[in-house]
């Protein structure tokens, strides 16, 4: 009988486990030794950084899609349904429609979801960049924007740690670009710094400066007032807002929840180097999913991807699956004016992020193009 290897969830990190693997394992596939399915919600695969520039007009919903089928190796199975929760007693994937899908070995790259909802108000109050709609819905709102305040406030954890400070420094050139330089911004972060990374929080305080930026720290947003226009925080601070634009937090997703895996926020405990689950020797967890303490990027998931697929490659031909993950994580960040800068950091060494440039920001717009082919696995 085949060895099955089921990955939870498409994405960067599935699709580049299952790429690299059908690439390598070729043989054993078509001898029918190995069989490599994943389990996606919809048939589309989704690049969830373009929605940043969706909000700025600077891209299009169909910039971010792509057939879920074209983006993976032709010897992986694509299922296209929900995934109920996981059975590790009978090492398989239960799905909602009754289904069941065994599996050898299992990789949960299920990501996270945004929750405005955990903030009252907010949803009928603010805005988000981080699904294709609050995109589309701030993109309307910034277009008919004539002036004042915009505050932007930031929940954790979330994805992209370097996302809110990027929307604050592109908003500050698009208010300006718009005739609108007299406008407000006030940027809120929940801790006593601008940034969970303190070589960012102290590259920003600069950047900030020179920007005309305002900015606030220790503020939890707890609720919103939308006829107001208020939001107000846990540490009993309230700000004015003409636009809200918020980061939420962000949780794990239901089928970790259903499953029993996760701790409080749905973030599954996983072992830092091996990447496996804890207590689960044929369960590996990449990306958003795991409760490690390093960036929820998509770099992190794809560095975390060539460490799983390779462990998993040598499992299947009888190893030990020895490679470990570092803690890599590479993030560019906008910042406005047509230039960028980045970061680049793992377990071991923290971020130092580079003076921004224009020659950045071309690199960050060409890997935009580039990410097909890399999360197919040609790159």
């Amino acid at each position: 009988m085949a060895k099955r290897v089921v990955l939870l969830g498409g994405g960067v990190g599935g699709s580049m486990v299952s790429n690299q693997m059908a690439r390598q394992l070729k043989s054993e596939i078509l001898a029918g030794e190995v069989e490599i399915t994943v389990i996606n919600e919809s048939d589309e695969h989704v690049y969830q950084p373009y929605f940043l520039y969706m909000a700025f007009d600077q891209a299009v919903p169909a910039d971010a899609k792509r057939s879920e089928r074209l983006v993976l190796h032709h010897l992986v199975k694509l299922v296209v349904g929900q995934a109920d929760r996981v059975d590790c007693e009978q090492s398989a994937v239960l799905m909602a429609d009754g289904s069941k899908i065994a599996y050898d070995f299992l990789v949960i790259a299920t990501g996270s979801r945004p929750a405005p909802e955990t903030v009252p108000g907010l949803v009928e109050g603010g805005h988000i960049f981080y699904t294709e709609e609050g995109a589309l819905k701030l993109r309307d709102a910034l277009h008919d924007f004539k002036g004042g305040r915009v505050v932007i406030t930031v929940g954790v954890p979330h994805k992209c740690p370097v996302a809110p400070v990027e929307f604050t420094l592109m908003v500050r050139d698009w208010l300006n670009t718009h005739g609108m330089e007299d406008s407000e911004v006030l940027y809120t972060y929940p801790i006593g710094r601008l940034h969970s990374l303190e070589p960012v929080a102290n590259w920003a305080v600069k950047v900030f400066e020179d920007r005309n930026i305002q900015s606030r720290t220790f503020f939890n947003a707890e609720s919103v007032d939308p006829q107001k226009q208020t939001v107000t925080s846990l540490e009993g601070d309230t700000v004015k807002y003409d636009l809200l634009v918020a980061i939420p937090p962000h949780t794990g997703q239901e089928v970790i929840k259903r499953s029993e895996f996760g701790d409080a926020g749905g973030w599954i405990p996983t072992n830092r180097h091996s990447l496996q689950m804890e207590g689960h020797d044929n369960i590996y967890v990449l990306g958003d999913a795991t409760n490690l303490p390093i960036s929820k990027a998509g770099s992190t998931a794809h560095f975390e991807a060539d460490v799983v697929a390779s462990n998993l490659v040598s499992r299947l031909r009888g190893g030990l699956g020895s490679v470990r993950y570092d803690g890599k994580v590479f993030c560019f960040i906008e910042t406005g004016n047509d230039e960028a800068t980045y970061i680049k950091f793992d377990y071991q060494n923290p971020p130092r992020p580079q003076t921004p440039s224009e020659l950045i920001h071309l690199y960050k717009l060409a890997f935009n193009k580039m990410y097909w082919l890399s999360a197919a696995g040609i790159l």
